[in-house]
Order: C-alpha cells, then sequence, then structure tokens
C-alpha cells in the first residue's frame, strides 16, 4: 500500500515542512530530542487545520504526515548506520 492512499494531496506539502522543522529543532540546544516529535506532531496538526479547516479529518491528516516525516527521519538515521 501507498501512504498517498491515506495522506491526502493537500497536505502532502506539510511532510517535507515537519522534516526540515524536525531538523532545525534538532540542531537548537535547548529541546531535547524526545520532545521533538510532539512538537512536530501540534506543528502538523495545526498546519493540517489550517490547510484543511477545523475537521476530525485535518486532526487524522496531521497526525499522519507527522507520522510520515518522523518515519523518514528514522530511515535516514538506519540506512546511514
Amino acid at each position: 500500500m501507498d501512504f498517498v492512499e491515506y495522506v491526502i494531496e493537500q497536505a502532502l506539502v506539510l511532510i517535507p515542512a515537519l522534516y526540515v522543522l524536525g531538523m532545525i529543532i534538532k540542531h537548537t540546544q535547548f529541546i531535547k530530542d524526545k520532545y521533538i516529535p510532539v512538537i512536530l506532531l501540534a506543528v502538523g496538526i495545526a498546519g493540517a487545520i489550517a490547510l484543511l479547516g477545523v475537521t476530525v479529518e485535518a486532526g487524522i491528516q496531521g497526525i499522519l504526515v507527522t507520522g510520515v516525516a518522523v518515519f523518514t527521519n528514522q530511515l535516514i538515521k538506519q540506512a546511514s548506520k
């Protein structure tokens, strides 16, 4: 199955944005790594709501795009080991 079946087209733009935001946060000194996924989740849901309006679907899309961004980061980390 392809993740595009679940993540709608309008929300795809959030995936690279969240990935880059995660990399920026990672390089800050004052935010611990364990909080990065939570911060990205909040931003992902807020971004999806901004794009799609206040709906349950927007919340779900925010969760999905955050999951894809974090999963992509972990794939890259694991592949480089």
